[in-house]
C-alpha cells in the first residue's frame, strides 16, 4: 500500500482526552492528513479499541491511512493500515508475519542511517527520523539533523518521516532535506485551530 506524501499526524492521549478526541481528529483529516498514527501508551484496553474502531471509520471517510503505535493485535482489532515500531517494539519479521505484506509498517531510526538501511531491507515500509527540533512530547529523544536525510534520500528507496518539534516555520527546511512526511503532534493538537495547521503544513509540499 503507497504511502501519500505531507501530513502525518500522531495522536496524545495528554493532548487528547476523550472529552475532544474525535473532533480534534476530525478536523485535522478535514486539513488534509495523509497519515493518521494512533498512539495512545496509558489508555485502558477498552478505550483504546473504542477509539481505534472508530478512528478507521473516520479514516475511510478522509482516504487517510491508518496507522497503530506498536500493537499489532489492536491493529488486527481495527483493522487498521498497519503499525509503527520503535526500536524497542515487536521485530519487524514478526509484525510483518502477522500483519501480512499489504501492511503499511515504519520503523523508527533516530539518527542512524544504517539502521534505516537495515530496516528497508526487512521490508520496512517507511523509516522515521528524528527528533529535529526540540520537542515536547519527547523532550530527552536524541537529536538528528537534517543531514541524516539527505543521506538517506542517497541509499533509500523508501519513504522518510521526519519528526520532532516540526512546525509550519521549520518544516520546510526537512522537506528539502528529503522527507516525504513530516510527522507532527504537539502543533496539531494542543490547539484548537487543527485545521488550519494541517493545511499550512500541508502548503511547505507545494513549495
Amino acid at each position: 500500500m503507497p504511502l501519500p506524501q505531507g501530513v502525518y499526524a500522531i495522536t496524545d492521549e495528554a493532548l487528547l482526552p476523550p472529552d475532544i478526541f474525535m473532533d480534534r481528529i476530525q478536523a485535522a483529516l478535514e486539513g488534509g492528513v495523509s497519515v493518521l498514527q494512533y498512539r495512545n501508551k496509558k489508555g485502558d484496553a477498552s478505550l483504546r479499541r473504542q477509539q481505534c474502531r472508530q478512528l478507521r471509520t473516520l479514516c475511510d471517510r478522509y482516504d487517510t491511512r491508518l496507522l497503530i503505535n506498536d500493537d499489532v493485535e489492536l491493529c488486527l482489532y481495527a483493522g487498521a493500515d498497519g503499525v509503527h515500531l520503535g526500536q524497542g517494539d515487536i521485530r519487524l519479521t514478526e509484525a510483518r508475519a502477522k500483519l501480512g505484506t499489504d501492511a503499511i509498517i515504519g520503523v523508527t531510526c533516530h539518527a542512524d542511517v544504517e539502521l534505516a538501511r537495515q530496516a528497508q531491507e526487512g521490508g520496512a515500509s517507511y523509516v522515521a527520523f528524528g527528533r529535529f527540533f526540540p520537542s515536547l512530547t519527547k523532550p530527552m529523544a536524541p537529536p538528528a539533523s537534517p543531514a541524516v536525510l539527505r543521506d538517506a534520500r542517497k541509499d533509500l528507496t523508501v519513504p522518510l518521516v521526519a519528526i520532532g518539534g516540526i512546525n509550519a516555520e521549520n518544516g520546510a527546511a526537512l522537506i528539502e532535506a528529503g522527507a516525504d512526511l513530516l510527522a507532527v503532534i504537539h502543533y496539531l493538537f494542543a490547539f484548537s485551530d487543527v485545521t488550519h495547521r494541517v493545511r499550512q503544513l500541508n502548503s511547505l509540499f507545494l513549495r
